[in-house]
């Protein structure tokens, strides 16, 4: 445990941050959200690995896949955590995908020299839930990604 006390179960932290589609913000993004699950008692394994990875896996996806790093698109990170959960969605204005077929097993054979379809395999592995749904209020696309950490 990082916190030698016990987290405060009443706290509960909301934060929205909007990026420019560029990569230089991504780890300044994963310390702000990494900041609060640290001061609820999450685990050292999920503030060293889980978070960061799959949180930078999501916001690079939205940067380079579908935004394709156009600075005029933006990526809309939208975070709730508490004692229980960490909530993150990362919304972007690129076009919408299927995530079941953009994500590839990158352990298999087949799969072991690509570099597609990754950022998802990790994200579903280091993530409880990770889903994908259109971007309210878009109507020419844009996607939520929304990951979902349980505390350990």
């Amino acid at each position: 445990m990082v916190a030698s006390t016990p987290p405060d179960t009443g706290l509960r932290v909301s934060l929205v941050v909007e990026i420019p589609s560029d990569v230089a913000y991504i780890e300044r993004v994963v310390d702000l959200v990494r900041h609060p699950c640290a001061e609820l008692a999450y685990t050292s394994r999920q503030l060293a690995l889980n978070v960061p990875v799959a949180l930078s896996e999501a916001i690079s996806n939205a940067i380079l896949r579908a935004n394709h790093e156009d600075p005029t698109k933006r990526v809309r990170i939208t975070v709730a955590v508490d004692a229980r959960r960490l909530v993150v969605e990362i919304e972007d204005e690129g076009d919408r995908f299927d995530m079941a077929a953009s994500t590839r097993d990158a352990t298999s054979p087949e799969n072991l020299e690509r570099e597609d379809g990754r950022g998802l395999f990790l994200m579903r592995k280091l993530m409880d839930h990770v889903e994908r749904f259109d971007a309210t209020g878009s109507t020419g696309g844009g996607n939520v990604v929304r990951l979902t950490l349980a505390r350990a």
